[in-house]
């Protein structure tokens, strides 16, 4: 029987589990998650998680903070204040708002904490600084 490689499109299914065993994401219920191991389209964790795998095996996949999102970054959270947001925002703590820059991209942040005069904004990937753990079956390797 062959294993997964890299260089193969595989299909899989997925859940996705921080520590406290939160659910942060899953393929149940839906069609199997299909991609290029080593084509860079999933953090890299996932990805070596399922070398060596054959179809129908199960098993469960840590993944570590530095092969995920990374480790949160002070750097990218800052205070704001609340005269800065547009009237139409209610702020809430988990909103996700878009930010334009003055070169004019956009770049998505969180609102992660908030008091009478200020939002604090944070623009790092949620996950950041978290280990993730993903119960996967691989379904299929199309080779």
């Amino acid at each position: 029987m062959s294993t997964a490689k890299t260089g193969d499109t595989v299909k899989v299914h997925y859940t996705g589990r921080l520590d406290d065993d939160t659910v942060f994401d899953t393929s149940r219920g839906k069609s199997p998650l299909e991609f290029t191991i080593g084509g860079g389209n999933l953090i890299k964790g996932f990805e070596n998680g399922l070398i060596g795998m054959e179809v129908g095996e199960k098993k469960n996949v840590v993944i570590p903070p530095e092969e995920a999102y990374g480790q949160s970054d002070e750097n990218l959270t800052t205070k704001v204040d609340r005269k800065h947001l547009p009237d139409s925002v209610q702020p809430a703590i988990g909103m996700q708002l878009q930010v334009k820059q003055k070169d004019g991209s956009i770049f998505v942040v969180w609102i992660t904490g908030m008091d009478e005069d200020t939002v604090t904004l944070d623009a790092n990937h949620p996950l950041a600084g978290k280990t993730l753990n993903f119960d996967v079956e691989l379904t299929d390797i199309a080779g």
